[in-house]
């Protein structure tokens, strides 16, 4: 367990940070009747896969734990 590093990265934080955004700009959207709005936090919930994958692509991701030693 000790070499276990499931989401305890970079990649894995800011793609959470901004998913998260998504989410709240999303909800916001449905309370104000804002359908832009509500488009633009599916844009961040997308924006935020691709940012995780590229992250994790450039070795800020978790390592594998074959390796971790």
């Amino acid at each position: 367990m000790a070499a276990e590093d499931h989401g305890h990265s970079t990649a894995a934080w800011t793609a959470t940070v901004v998913a998260l955004a998504g989410f709240v700009v999303g909800g916001l959207a449905l309370v104000l009747a804002r359908p832009w709005l509500f488009y633009l936090g599916i844009g961040l919930l997308v924006l935020a896969a691709v940012i995780g994958k590229m992250m994790q692509m450039m070795g800020l991701g978790a390592r594998d734990p074959e390796h971790v030693r």
